[in-house]
């Protein structure tokens, strides 16, 4: 008999009624090389096509403001710009680098949105390349990476290309643009409904039968026999940060896409996967990243000093070694 997954439940769920004469509708898409899902809840007569659009708009958005990959987006300008040259920001782009300088702060620079040379050195951008860097190629990315660079001005959301500087936002982007979108359903009347891309979601409301939106989260790859836990995701987001999810093989050695920016390297220290629970996805997005970089001991000393619902989970021999954060252990129920 399968062991009954234990639950996470947010306390004010229960003050939430179910919306009575409604269905839930499905819809989904494609966007920032991954996919998107909504299911939300409205009228059985519901207009689709402008809800589809309103969410695929949104999408759009983000990728032409943020993506690595797109050559005329607001950041791949940014990153071709002479030295010295100062750029006025759209208001997410904005957004989004103000919260992930902060996360660089505070994770000392685990969390590091200028280190597109360094993901690029190691093949894990829009160039592809194959094999390992040489001395000489991670020198010279790491000269060009470093949040302390990052010039802002605030009054007239403008930011200065101090030379090479390449900003990657691909760890908190995706989170934004599931914020963004429950923004945008938000501003549509539908107050509840899930939104999923690329695995990272955010949930409000509840469903017409007065049950939240239930998700599982995600177990690293080959870990069968982990416990499922499930998270009613009320008024809440959810992402994870994992090495299995991008990785190449060289020479026997296998080299994780997350890039540890403060000395250039995937990540080796054991830690697996991350999962972050927030208020908002592009602070869990970017917090999952952050925690998985500092390894498994910092990763929890850092989440319970600043209060993160955070689980990790490392790699011993064939399976894996859960630890978890006071503020994950506060919403077992």
């Amino acid at each position: 008999m399968s062991q009954a997954p234990r639950v996470l439940v947010p306390a004010a769920i229960a003050a939430t009624p179910p919306a009575l004469g409604g269905r839930v509708h499905a819809f989904r898409g494609e966007t920032m090389g991954t996919t998107w899902r909504v299911h939300l809840v409205a009228a059985p007569a519901l207009r689709r096509e402008p809800v589809r659009l309103a969410i695929q708009s949104a999408l759009d958005e983000v990728v032409a403001q943020m993506s690595s990959w797109e050559p005329d987006s607001d950041l791949g300008r940014f990153n071709r710009a002479a030295a010295g040259s100062w750029h006025a920001l759209p208001a997410h782009f904005h957004a989004v680098l103000a919260c992930a300088r902060e996360v660089a702060e505070r994770s000392a620079g685990a969390f590091d949105p200028t280190a597109g040379a360094l993901v690029d050195a190691w093949g894990f951008g829009p160039a592809p390349r194959h094999g390992v860097p040489d001395a000489a190629m991670l020198s010279d990315a790491r000269r060009a990476a470093g949040w302390h660079r990052l010039d802002i001005d605030p009054a007239r959301r403008a930011l200065r290309q101090p030379g090479g500087l390449a900003l990657d936002l691909s760890a908190i982007a995706k989170g934004f643009g599931v914020d963004l979108v429950a923004h945008r359903l938000q501003a549509l009347g539908i107050a509840d409904h899930l939104v999923d891309v690329g695995g990272e979601l955010r949930g409000a409301g509840v469903k017409p039968d007065g049950q939240p939106w239930w998700v599982e989260l995600e177990q690293p790859d080959g870990d069968r026999g982990g416990e499922r836990t499930l998270l009613a995701l009320h008024d809440l987001s959810v992402a994870t940060s994992g090495d299995y999810r991008r990785w190449f093989e060289h020479e026997g050695t296998r080299y994780s896409h997350t890039i540890d920016p403060r000395d250039g390297r995937p990540i080796r220290h054991g830690l697996a996967s991350v999962t972050v629970i927030h208020a908002d996805c592009m602070h869990a997005d970017a917090w999952s990243t952050a925690l998985n970089v500092l390894g498994p001991d910092p990763a929890v000393a850092l989440a319970d000093r600043l209060g993160l619902a955070a689980r990790t989970l490392v790699r011993d021999g064939a399976g894996f070694v859960e630890r978890r954060s006071a503020a994950f252990d506060a919403l077992l129920r």
